[in-house]
């Protein structure tokens, strides 16, 4: 029984191993230094410990193998991976001289995006326990995320932060490091906002299509090529367009349903938890 928990948790332990050597390779560099190939190497282990953090609990319901430690493991991996991580990233690309403004600003964002991100993990983990025993709640619990997932906010501020050192973005001019600081700053205060909001971000594993096979597969295929042709020449880009696209969906069908009102019945689900729901 033993050798079953431990396939999950290897999983997870890929995850973090990917979290802390971005954080222990970028604090072997000096602010500022790093080039475009590092911060790309920094994303696609970001990325690659996201779909750890997707497999982990994929495999320990399939196998049945789920478990307290898991989760707490899990938890703690998260807030490493994606909690410091991208901050220890953002903060090692710029650079900025200490003890001016603008690098106040900037640390005190990622520190900010860095507690948020923790906060968000600790509330998931105890939503999820209270679903345990409620079917409505745990069909909530699925159907959407109340705040935004720390996988998706890691993964949106270090493929922004790739993106403003890119050649896509740079030969459109060249942008000053204090540019850049502003925007990276302003971009993980809005992140962190996001993970400890009421709103309501869509589960994946809510959506449900009725499309014809055929139409099914064409809409794959090209889909796929796209994503391959953006990765080969474009992958800046089309990191950027994934995460921030579904910020901007989710932000939309939440505007849409408190325009609509309570009385509503137009997006329900996306109706922000009220205050009686922390209590």
């Amino acid at each position: 029984m033993r050798r079953v928990y431990l396939i999950p948790n290897m999983v997870t332990a890929l995850g973090l191993a990917c979290g802390l050597f971005v954080i222990f390779k970028m604090n072997m560099t000096e602010p500022g230094t790093s080039n475009y190939h590092l911060v790309f190497i920094a994303a696609v282990l970001i990325l690659l410990a996201a779909l750890a953090d997707v497999l982990d609990g994929a495999i320990a319901r399939f196998i049945r193998a789920e478990s307290e430690f898991g989760v707490q493991f899990d938890s703690l991996s998260d807030g490493i991976a994606f909690g410091v991580a991208p901050a220890v990233v953002v903060l090692k690309t710029l650079s900025i001289p200490s003890g001016t403004k603008l690098s106040f600003l900037v640390t005190g964002a990622a520190m900010l995006y860095s507690v948020c991100g923790v906060l968000r993990l600790v509330r998931f983990n105890v939503k999820a326990m209270e679903a345990k025993g409620n079917e409505v709640k745990k069909l909530a619990h699925k159907k959407h995320f109340t705040g935004l997932p720390i996988p998706v906010a890691a993964i949106s501020a270090v493929s922004a932060n790739l993106f403003l050192v890119s050649d896509d973005f740079l030969q459109f001019g060249p942008v000053s490091e204090n540019i850049r600081g502003i925007i990276m700053a302003v971009v993980m205060i809005i992140l962190g906002y996001f993970m400890i909001s009421r709103w309501k971000f869509p589960s994946v594993k809510a959506l449900h299509f009725r499309v014809r096979s055929f139409y099914l597969v064409l809409i794959t295929v090209c889909i796929a090529v796209l994503l391959l042709f953006g990765a080969l020449y474009h992958f800046a880009v089309l990191f950027v367009c994934i995460p921030w696209i579904y910020l901007i969906v989710a932000w939309v069908l939440s505007i849409i349903r408190m325009i609509a009102g309570k009385k509503s019945k137009t997006l329900e689900d996306f109706e922000p938890d009220s205050d009686d729901d922390w209590e």
